[in-house]
């Protein structure tokens, strides 16, 4: 009984997201700036600075796997042009299977994060 009692509880805890690991600022430091980045167990979300209407749709990922820790990059297909009086800042959410690496353990974030750009 305790076994199907332990096995039950397995089924129930959420997958753990990939860790998350920093590309070197020096070598890919012409990326642009994320204002923060986060790994949840179904999607990888960045923050960037908008002016208010920044979509998914405008923005662009390469995914490089030369190891067992993919490598991920975002640029941004065009600049933002509207004069809105936005956040500030846009969150945008990439889906693991989205990025085509569902299932890694750890991802390599290749833009600087953290800087204010």
């Amino acid at each position: 009984m305790l076994a199907g009692l332990l096995l039950s509880g397995c089924a129930t805890v959420p997958s753990r997201p990939p860790r998350l690991l920093p590309g070197d600022p020096e070598l890919y430091g012409e990326l642009e700036p994320l204002l923060d980045v986060r790994s949840e167990p179904d999607a990888l979300v960045i923050r960037l600075k908008s002016q208010g209407c920044l979509r998914k749709e405008d923005l662009r990922f390469f995914v490089e796997g030369k190891d067992a820790i993919p490598d991920v990059a975002f640029a941004r297909r065009r600049l933002e042009t509207c004069k809105t009086t936005g956040p500030g800042s846009a969150e945008i959410r990439f889906g693991w299977s989205e990025l085509g690496i569902a299932g890694a353990t750890a991802v390599r974030v290749l833009n600087p994060i953290g800087k204010a750009g």
